[in-house]
């Protein structure tokens, strides 16, 4: 159990370090300045420790030591919550509050059709099943570009 314990600690600080020490515009990420607790301008394993530890003591909000299901789903809504709203503040060109479809950024035209030729192996100008499935092996089930489907294809 003890065992168990450490092994999910040090997992869930490395997930929260490399988390951390990744600057993110999308994402809550503490600044260099943040990080580097003591000023010195370097930043050292401790340091980074430390951040997660603090991240995890935050979404832990019982104090139990551990994160349950709903204090881990809570966080990240939180985290989901806050880049909802600088996605708003970002996009919406007209100040009500609200995406229009117009406000939405583009996609590159030419990335686009160059994506769905590499998928359309071959080349009927559509995407079978077949070939939707190949790229999400290829990818191992992660979702990437606009193939679209659920998040999690895995």
């Amino acid at each position: 159990m003890k065992k168990t314990l450490l092994m999910a600690a040090v997992l869930t600080g490395l997930v929260a370090t490399a988390g951390a020490a990744s600057a993110d515009e999308r994402g809550a990420r503490p600044d260099f300045a943040t990080l580097d607790a003591n000023g010195d301008g370097q930043l050292t394993q401790d340091e980074l420790q430390a951040q997660a530890a603090s991240r995890f003591a935050a979404a832990d909000t019982n104090g139990d030591g551990a994160l349950s299901a709903e204090e881990m789903a809570a966080a990240a809504d939180a985290r989901a919550a806050e880049r909802v709203t600088r996605m708003i503040a970002r996009l919406d060109s007209n100040g009500d509050g609200l995406i229009q479809a117009d406000e939405m950024p583009q996609r590159d035209g030419d990335r686009a059709a160059r994506m769905f030729d590499r998928v359309d192996a071959d080349d009927d100008g559509a995407i079978s099943a077949e070939e939707y499935e190949a790229v999400k092996e290829r990818r191992g089930g992660r979702r990437h570009g606009g193939l679209g489907g659920d998040k999690d294809n895995g």
